[in-house]
Order: structure tokens, then C-alpha cells, then sequence
């Protein structure tokens, strides 16, 4: 499958699609039409109406949207999205809150790189603006990164990682959800050896894959039954001719979002089909419940061939974290290594990606930290989502990781949970 015409045709199908529903939608919309006594034209439109939206927005970046936030002064304050690291494959980025005095918290959020914009942690990065100071790793897609830019692989993410880390400081207290959880450990252990002054204060690791054999899901399952060879044939396509980085090994954000539908296929199946019928009805936003989640969830994005070849091998075949023989540049890290660094580990109850176990293997492997500067939290009844983004995490879990990075701060500061970012 490694050539520009699959990735072409897989974009020639979207766009058709795209247009199918566009057509549908004016066909259905027609002054003429409303004179047949049926609901069948108007369900067209319906139907065009959430299929161009769907199609549309696979090839689309989501915008923050987070434009202002309360401060303790009780005022809204503008917050502006700024590049402070840039770098070819991601950068370092602040929202930067305008007119508020500087925070006690500086906290740098690392986002997946999974198929997903860091845009998915939006409403993560709205809870702790009140309180923090935020930085995030926004990763770019692939496919727009011209091949002369050179390759990207796991080491090179966590290389990415200890430089955005040598930026920010030693006062930065980081919180790195899901997929770069194993490679947040790995480059603090990296500072811990190569330069322990750079090393965040704090490190929280939510519902990632320290130990993929510490607990099975559907994705450790896939990882052994598939060998690296299957992989790469079966996914792994060329970027094609409408993109910068034509002629790019990746395993395109579309094929991944096929693998994530189909993991809850009649639950999607009938959120579209209650959405089509909403739409019918005219209940239907352009913001509602079903397009705010859909508008992100949809929104893909390419990863380098190399960078997922890599984490399926390394992370969760080879176990080099879990297993602490993983290095970097020809360098050994080791996680032993870490002795200053308070870590806390969040696990779902209910997490079928990262199953409870895979993460808290972590403080096994802290061999040279304290037990006081360890911590781990179950939430009980939470999924995957919910950890980070969802009820579990605003009522539960987000005010004790602000008790655990004061607890560890040198310089407490009281949680304030009420005060809300618009």
C-alpha cells in the first residue's frame, strides 16, 4: 500500500463524499420541493447536511476557541495562542493570559500524537488556565512536512520533549495524557542523567501505556496478533500530490480514524443517525452536543510512518520502557535515574485503551525516588476520555492533580476550582 495513489484515492473518496452531501443538501433545500406533501426531500437535506459537515472536517485543524478566562480579579482577560518553541514536526505553545499577574503554576500539558490535534485536550487546557499558567505540545500533521525536513521517531519526540523542557525551566510541573506518557518518563529520565537541572518539578502521567502487558486492551491484543511486517504493509501509505509533504511515509489519519470508529461502530452509527434526524427536525445546532464532540473526534491527522512503526515496536512489542533498557540517540535512559522529580499516575476504572495497571507501572520503576514523592489515583467508573477531559476530570481528578503539584511546588497555592475559562 506504500504508494501516493492509495493516499490520493483515499482523499478522492472523502472529497466525493463531501460532495455528495453538499449536493444532497441543495437538492433537498430547493423553495420548489417544499410543495411535496412528504418529508422525504427534507430528510435529503438532512442527510446532506451531516455528511458534507463529516467529510468536511476530516481535513480541517480545529481552533482552540478559547478566548477569554476569569482571573482571581473576578475580570475576563483575553487569552491569545502563541508559538514560544517552534520546531518541524511540533511546537511549544503558551496561552499567553493577557492583564493577569504571573501564576505560581507553569504547567506544560503534552498531548498525543495518535491521530489526534492537541486540540483534543481543549477542555483540559480550559480547566487549568483559571489556575496555571499553560504551555501544550501542538504536534503538526504529516502530511504538510516536505520530506527535506527528515524523519521523526520516537526519540526524536522525546528529544522534542527535553527541549521544550530546557525552554520552560525547572519550575515547570508537566501532565502528559495517554500516548506520550512512556516518552514524558523517558525524557525526564534523560534530563535526570544529561542535565538534572532542566528536570519539571513535577511529572503526572494520565492513562498511558508504561507497561502495555500490565493489563490487556483491544490495542495490546493488536500489537501481538500483528507483526511489523503486516503493519507496515497494511497502513502505511505515501502522502499524495495535494500536500507539502508528498512522497512522506505515514500512516494516514484516515485510516486511524476507521480503526477508532470501528471500536464503537453502533455507537456512532446511531449518534449520526439521531443527528440526521435532529436536523430533520430543525433541533439541530451547528454547536450542539453531537458536533462539538464530532468536530473534533473527526479532525485527523497524519503521523510519520516512522514515529508509529516505532512506538508499536519499541513501546508496546519490544516493552523498552516498561522493561527500562529504552534509549536515545545511543543513549541509555534510564528511569532509575529520576530521583527529585515527584511523579503521579491517573488510571480509569473503565479505560479500555490504556486498561488500569498499564500506568501506575511507572512508580515500579522509580526505583530511585522517594515513596513520598510517589502518587497514584483510580478514578472509579471513569473511561478513557473521561480522565482528562470529561466529568471525572473536572470534578475529581483535576483538583487533585493541583493539590499534588502545590503538595510538591515549594510554593502551595490553593486550588481554585470555581473560577471558570470561556
Amino acid at each position: 500500500m506504500k504508494f501516493m495513489t492509495t493516499y490520493d484515492l483515499m482523499e478522492t473518496a472523502r472529497n466525493t463524499n463531501q460532495w455528495f452531501g453538499a449536493t444532497a443538501r441543495a437538492l433537498g433545500s430547493y423553495p420548489a420541493v417544499a410543495m411535496v406533501p412528504s418529508p422525504l426531500f427534507r430528510m435529503v437535506a438532512a442527510w446532506g447536511e451531516v455528511t458534507e459537515r463529516t467529510f468536511a472536517r476530516m481535513v480541517a485543524k480545529p481552533d482552540w476557541n478559547i478566548n477569554t478566562v476569569v482571573g482571581a480579579d473576578g475580570r475576563d482577560h483575553i487569552v491569545s495562542v502563541e508559538k514560544c518553541v517552534t520546531r518541524p514536526f511540533g511546537d511549544l505553545v503558551h496561552f499567553k493570559v493577557h492583564g493577569r499577574p504571573q501564576m505560581r503554576r507553569r504547567v506544560m500539558l503534552v498531548a498525543p500524537m495518535s491521530g489526534h490535534y492537541a486540540t483534543l485536550l481543549r477542555s483540559t487546557v480550559a480547566s487549568l488556565l483559571p489556575d496555571c499558567d499553560v504551555y501544550i505540545t501542538d504536534w503538526h500533521n504529516a502530511r504538510d512536512i516536505p520530506v527535506s525536513q527528515g524523519k521523526f521517531d520516537i526519540e526524536d519526540y522525546t528529544l522534542y520533549l527535553v527541549d521544550f523542557l530546557k525552554h520552560l525551566g525547572p519550575d515547570t510541573h508537566v501532565i502528559a495524557v495517554c500516548q506520550p506518557a512512556p516518552l514524558a518518563l523517558a525524557a525526564t529520565a534523560y534530563l535526570a542523567g544529561e542535565d538534572p537541572a532542566a528536570q519539571p518539578r513535577t511529572l503526572t502521567l494520565i492513562g498511558g501505556p508504561i507497561d502495555p502487558d500490565a493489563a490487556a486492551t483491544d490495542v495490546t491484543d493488536f500489537g501481538r496478533r500483528v507483526t511489523m511486517g503486516q503493519l507496515e504493509q497494511l497502513v502505511i501509505q505515501r502522502v499524495g500530490f495535494k500536500y507539502a509533504g508528498v512522497g512522506r511515509l505515514v500512516y494516514p489519519g484516515m485510516l486511524q480514524l476507521a480503526s477508532f470508529m470501528s471500536m464503537n461502530g453502533d455507537r456512532h452509527t446511531r449518534a449520526f443517525s439521531e443527528q440526521i434526524l435532529r436536523a430533520a427536525k430543525g433541533e439541530a445546532g451547528d454547536h450542539d452536543k453531537h458536533n462539538r464532540f464530532y468536530d473534533e473526534y473527526l479532525a485527523v491527522m497524519d503521523m510519520t510512518a516512522e514515529f508509529y512503526l516505532s512506538t508499536v515496536d519499541r513501546v508496546f512489542k519490544r516493552r523498552e520502557i516498561a522493561r527500562n533498557v529504552f534509549s536515545v540517540d545511543g543513549r541509555k535512559v534510564d528511569i532509575a535515574a529520576i530521583t527529585d522529580v515527584a511523579v503521579k499516575t491517573v488510571e480509569g476504572a473503565n479505560d479500555d485503551i490504556s486498561a488500569p495497571g498499564q500506568c501506575i507501572a511507572a512508580l515500579d520503576l522509580l526505583t530511585g525516588l522517594p515513596a513520598h514523592k510517589k502518587a497514584s489515583h483510580l478514578e472509579a467508573g471513569a473511561g478513557h476520555y473521561g480522565i482528562f477531559a470529561g466529568k471525572s476530570w473536572r470534578n475529581n481528578i483535576r483538583p487533585l492533580v493541583l493539590e499534588f503539584i502545590d503538595a510538591n511546588s515549594g510554593d502551595p497555592q490553593p486550588a481554585r476550582a470555581h473560577l471558570k475559562s470561556v
